[in-house]
């Protein structure tokens, strides 16, 4: 059995590119997988309760992306603190699985983790963008983050989502001087069982433009929201629909612009955070996405889109160029707004360019989450358990 560290995911509703990592490894582990939370208030690891798990399922859409702890659990564990109640041992494993962006206080308590593990120890590395572009990042993760890097080292193995993310990582290290790391390996993500049959149907009246990712400094929304006014002040007919949970700092400026435009009567559409069956939806209805951001660990909005059979506009560079390259995407080589306008233009305007994208989406094969779960596993059993 696997223990699944789910500390952050099993108390947020939030479905953000690592929540969706950690619940699809939830699910795909089935019964040979356990998950487990470090609960700050009782002060040790436990498995996850009813509650929990429960909440894992959840399809309802967050609010916002923090970890929410309900009283009667609070006090539980204060009470079980108080009381020095011995925690109920933890089942016997093949291994510890992190996916999550650990916190301090779960890092404090991660070293006695790993000490009572009996199999290989690994940590999911999805980016280094607060190191990167701190400008586009929350402070308290610029913060952070140089610690968590040195965290990492205590693992067996890091498995990173991308190969731009593990290059990062091991230039980092080796910028630090270390000589002595774990074994870094690319292993792209996977994504959810799409059913495209008949989402083929004639695009709506104006054309829908979808744009799906959180509402954040680094996603680049300006620039799309820029591109969009320029071209409907030039008369192009389109609608521009955008989901996602955004972020109350950096994602600020954006959504006062996006209240500008629908003020001034464009046709754009924010629905916030959504449940997956009405994200689903909306890509089956769309003409095609622009997905804008500048820097990604892997980007799951441009795969999701293609498995829709759904075009996508975004960067060639980076992790995002990996997931573009075998076709279906439109990359560019600047996420500028000009740059925007002319991709979005010829989409909205060039029908055999948009037919040959959409052939070339459907013609792809994507690797499913149960596809990732095997070879992240399988990969396990090949390393040395310090």
């Amino acid at each position: 059995m696997f223990l699944l560290d789910l500390s952050h995911t099993s108390h947020t509703r939030a479905r953000t590119g690592i929540q969706r990592v950690a619940r699809s490894l939830h699910v795909t582990l089935g019964a040979a997988g356990c998950g487990i939370t470090w609960d700050p208030h009782a002060g040790h690891w436990r498995k996850l309760e009813p509650w929990e798990a429960a909440g894992l399922q959840s399809t309802a859409p967050a609010a916002h992306r923090g970890a929410h702890w309900p009283w009667p659990a609070r006090l539980r564990g204060r009470w079980q603190r108080l009381s020095r109640q011995a925690p109920s041992h933890l089942p016997a494993t093949a291994g510890l699985i992190v996916p999550e962006l650990f916190s301090p206080a779960v890092a404090t308590a991660l070293p006695a983790l790993l000490a009572t593990v009996h199999g290989p120890r690994v940590a999911l590395f999805h980016d280094a963008i607060a190191l990167k572009f701190p400008e586009f990042s929350p402070a308290r993760t610029v913060g952070r983050f140089p610690a968590y890097l040195q965290e990492l080292l205590a693992f067996d193995g890091i498995a990173a989502v991308s190969a731009d993310s593990r290059d990062t990582l091991l230039d980092y290290w080796r910028w630090l001087g270390l000589t002595r790391t774990p074994p870094v390996i690319a292993l792209p993500l996977g994504l959810g069982q799409f059913n495209v049959l008949g989402e083929n149907q004639p695009g709506a009246n104006p054309p829908v433009v979808l744009c799906v990712g959180t509402i954040e400094g680094r996603k680049n929304h300006l620039a799309l929201l820029e591109a969009a006014a320029s071209l409907w002040a030039g008369g192009r007919v389109f609608r521009l629909q955008l989901l996602g949970l955004a972020h109350p700092q950096t994602g600020r400026a954006a959504l006062e612009r996006i209240r500008a435009l629908q003020a001034a009567g464009r046709p754009l559409h924010y629905a916030g955070p959504v449940p997956d069956a009405t994200l689903h939806r909306a890509y089956a209805a769309c003409a095609f996405t622009v997905y804008p951001s500048l820097i990604e660990g892997f980007g799951l909005p441009v795969l999701e889109s293609l498995a829709h059979g759904k075009p996508c506009i975004c960067s060639g560079r980076g992790a995002l160029g990996e997931s573009a390259r075998d076709g279906g995407c439109l990359t560019l080589d600047r996420v500028d707004a000009p740059a925007l306008v002319a991709a979005m233009d010829r989409l909205l305007t060039d029908a055999p360019m948009h037919a040959a994208l959409v052939a070339a989406a459907r013609a792809r094969k994507f690797r499913t989450w149960s596809d990732y779960t095997a070879e992240l596993t399988a990969w396990m059993q090949t390393l040395p358990h310090s």
